[in-house]
């Protein structure tokens, strides 16, 4: 066997007539690979280059843009013959889904993803080697493979790292730690536009790289997907096989081959004297990575991580004082690319067989049942399918099924309205992964959030049965609404995410609107608090009923009509519990000093909801110039998440406090909250456990596992609601939370306690450690003080989390317009 410097010793030597014109990377770009960071402008050229020169072994297919609009693409790479009966290959592969035990397709396809996160940046410049070296020195590989290569799936991350860094260096670089080429500005080239960590929404596909992603991903389903990323400069390389927990869905063989995959990597490794390890950190069991969301569609998903990242640039002194080089990054994700792709051409016949194999339902037969508001169960219906997730509606039918909220065996009626999911279809492992209420733990170990059942993200309710329901086609939930001449105003329930962009277009078109702060029952119709009233007599546009009805239209918004302002129970529609809704101005802290450091992922998720979801202005301020800023001109002011120093300083707070007292809303999340915690003229104090931080004797190889009693990445707690509050509006009085902090707050003193864990509350899903369990009872999750004509909101439980938690985002809104 060649070692794999010979490898690179062949990267100069064309085998093939055809390759020829072929350039190598470094002849292309004019440097040699690794010297520099290249543009994503020059590796789509380049891989154009490839695609002209070698266009019977290549395809590119442009998938899409990114929000800065940079050009998404990947690359279909295998033998002349091959790419002559690509889209036969491709069809008869995903037959595989239909269990088709005859298809004919015996070639294994690869699927190699680099730069989910921008700054992680030398998997791009090794996808242009590897395709070079897959084309000319290892092209037997391609007989009996096809090999996918997406070269960047995070393109504005990257362009923003690689234009810092090729701006910042040094000529010769700097190999000390401190030099400035290695110290990344706010935000960092990790995230996507909106700072989004891509490799956290595989699933959830929040974000426009992902969506257009999954679609083409679908179309092809390959065997193994390897998602090649870089860590910390100390760690030297991590591949398969995987840590544990692996998810119990995981087959046998997709274990296995991780560990043939992994040997052969570490021959080639170990051949060239690389240091690796195995089996440590990186598990499989949150389903919105690179490596799980594929292992749960049937393929070998794998995590690939070189020592580097943002902080190493072109080279870099690790602890043991070695350079650790652009180059040598480079060198070693083009090893594994190639060594990857090596064994599973060997294995491709077991590939095919075993991926038709996972798709065979061999477990007991589940319907999950779905049942709640038609506008979140319309929601859920079409993430699942985004998923090409079959699902139904039902008859009446009485049964006894496992209860999500209760957690036991109840009496339940299926309705018309209900969602029915089936796991005994093609992507029935999906659904178990997506929908069971509690996941079971092989370690408690885990790298993520263990915690993420769609009924809790979705806010409905959910049974799961053994016994067969009879399912017909699902409609979508579709309004009709007629204007109607005698009505004196038109009314619409408060309680999902298409309310609040309904709202928010109202605004924008300068239609008035009025909110109930108590229930209104009105010729018939029952209004809970928080319903939209708009009514005739406030507007000064006298056709404003054709734009309020296509609005209405364009979000799915029932519109009752009400014939007089006078109610039968509860306030009239003239009634000072019958507000009108201000139009806010709203502003947001963002970026660094040398004190404060805000959040970048929750501030990007904020900022994405407001531009994408609700469309609604905000202006972002910079956290550095604080003290220059007029906060009087902001109704609004919302403080993510981050480490705040100087922002909580006397003079500031001050400030802060002022500003409220004259009428200001402040909205506060998570780590944010400590601005205020234990600060005179604030009533916020952080809740205290004495067992958490208790010293025990422990032997030194078990510290690690020791300090998860302390522990919690992510689980759901239920919490209780007090729903008459504006905060709470358009909510039962029972919602589920996705905590991932361990920081917790007292109940308030003075002020709303909106919304709260109980003492007695054990209703916990997820990995909590033993620990910590008991200080989160009788804790305050979202609290409301007044200061002053203003009001502060404190969010302990971050509503807007990778913006997948649909069922919060609702308390956002609220606390903008509903809290006055």
């Amino acid at each position: 066997m060649k070692s794999i410097i010979k490898f690179f010793i062949l990267f100069t030597t064309v085998i093939d007539i055809n390759s020829q014109n072929l350039k190598s990377p470094s002849d292309f770009l004019g440097y040699d690979i690794g010297t520099q960071f290249s543009r994503h402008s020059q590796v789509v050229d380049y891989f154009d280059h490839v695609s002209k020169e070698m266009n019977e072994n290549i395809l590119l297919i442009n998938y899409g843009k990114t929000y800065e609009r940079r050009p998404l693409f990947y690359a279909v790479i295998s033998s002349k013959e091959n790419i002559a009966e690509i889209e036969s290959i491709r069809l008869n592969n995903l037959s595989a889904l239909d269990v088709n035990e005859n298809r004919s397709n015996d070639k294994a396809i690869v699927w190699l993803s680099y730069n989910v996160h921008g700054n992680e940046s030398s998997s791009t410049e090794a996808s242009m080697q590897t395709v070079y070296e897959l084309l000319t020195g290892r092209a037997e590989l391609l007989q009996n493979t096809v090999v996918i290569i997406d070269p960047c799936l995070n393109p504005d991350g990257r362009d923003r790292y690689a234009n810092w860094y090729n701006q910042t260096k040094t000529s010769p670089y700097n190999t000390n730690k401190i030099s400035r080429e290695h110290i990344e500005p706010w935000p960092g080239g990790r995230a996507n536009h909106y700072l989004f960590d891509l490799n956290r929404d595989w699933a959830w596909i929040t974000q426009i790289e992902s969506q257009q992603r999954l679609r083409e991903y679908q179309k092809w389903m390959p065997h193994v997907h390897v998602d090649f990323h870089e860590q910390g400069i100390n760690e030297p390389y991590y591949f398969a096989p995987a840590a544990e927990p692996y998810h119990e869905v995981i087959t046998n063989w997709q274990r296995d081959f991780q560990f043939m995959i992994g040997k052969n990597n570490a021959k080639y490794f170990d051949e060239n004297g690389w240091l690796y390890f195995t089996k440590e950190i990186f598990d499989l069991l949150y389903p919105s990575y690179g490596d799980t969301y594929p292992t749960y569609l049937g393929a070998i998903g794998m995590t690939y991580e070189q020592a580097g990242g943002g902080v190493a640039g072109l080279g870099i002194l690790n602890s043991e004082g070695k350079n650790l080089t652009l180059v040598d990054r480079v060198k070693h994700h083009t090893v594994a690319g190639i060594s990857t792709v090596e064994i599973s051409s060997a294995n491709s016949d077991r590939l095919n067989k075993e991926f038709v194999n996972f798709f065979k339902n061999k477990n007991k037969s589940t319907y999950y049942i779905m049942n709640g508001d038609s506008d979140k169960i319309d929601q859920l219906s079409k993430f699942l399918k985004k998923h090409e997730i079959d699902f139904y509606s039902t008859k009446v039918q009485k049964l006894n099924a496992f209860n999500y909220n209760k957690n036991k065996i109840t009496s339940y009626t299926t309705t018309t309205n209900d969602l029915i999911i089936p796991n005994s279809q093609a992507k029935g492992k999906l659904v178990d992964v997506f929908l069971e209420r509690t996941t079971k733990l092989s370690d408690s170990m885990t790298y993520d959030i263990t915690a993420w059942s769609l009924p809790f993200v979705y806010g409905v309710n959910a049974y799961s049965t053994s016994k067969k329901i009879e399912t017909s086609e699902y409609k979508e939930n579709k309004v009709e609404n007629i204007i109607d001449e005698d009505a004196v105003a038109y009314a619409s329930i408060w309680n999902h995410m298409n309310d609040a962009k309904f709202l928010s277009n109202l605004i924008e078109n300068k239609i008035k609107v009025r909110y109930n702060e108590k229930i209104i029952r009105n010729g018939g119709l029952t209004l809970p608090r928080g319903s939209v009233i708009i009514y005739k007599g406030d507007q000064t546009d006298l056709v404003y009923e054709k734009v309020l009805f296509e609005l209405a239209d364009k979000n799915n918004i029932k519109l009752h009509p009400i014939y007089s302002g006078m109610s039968e129970f509860g306030p009239d529609l003239g009634s000072d519990s019958v507000k009108l809704v201000k139009n806010k101005k709203i502003a947001i802290f963002s970026g660094e000093d040398g004190s404060n450091r805000v959040s970048s992922l929750n501030y990007g998720a904020i900022w994405h909801f407001f531009e994408q979801e609700l469309k609604y202005p905000l202006t972002h301020l910079n956290v550095d110039n604080f003290k220059n800023i007029e906060l009087n001109q902001f109704d609004v002011l919302i403080i993510p998440s981050g480490y705040y120093g100087s922002i909580g300083n006397e003079a500031n707070l001050e400030k802060i406090r002022k500003w409220i007292s004259k009428g200001g809303n402040l909205i506060a999340f998570e780590n944010a909250i400590r601005i205020f915690t234990d600060k005179d003229g604030f009533s916020i104090k952080l809740k205290r456990n004495k067992s958490e931080n208790k010293q025990e004797d422990v032997k030194y190889e078990d510290l690690n596992r020791n300090r998860i009693q302390n522990y919690l990445s992510g689980a759901i707690f239920k919490i209780n609601l007090d729903n008459t509050h504006p905060l709470a509006f358009g909510y039962p009085n029972e919602y589920y939370s996705l905590k991932t902090s361990t920081s917790t707050y007292e109940n308030l003193k003075t002020g709303y306690n909106v919304g709260k864990i109980n003492e007695d509350d054990d209703s916990t899903i997820g990995f909590v450690g033993d620990k910590i369990k008991n200080k989160f009872k009788n804790s305050l999750v979202f609290g409301h003080e007044r200061i002053g004509r203003g009001n502060i909101i404190y969010f302990t439980d971050n509503v807007m989390f990778r913006n997948f938690w649909e069922n919060g985002k609702l308390f956002l809104v609220n606390s903008i317009f509903y809290v006055n």
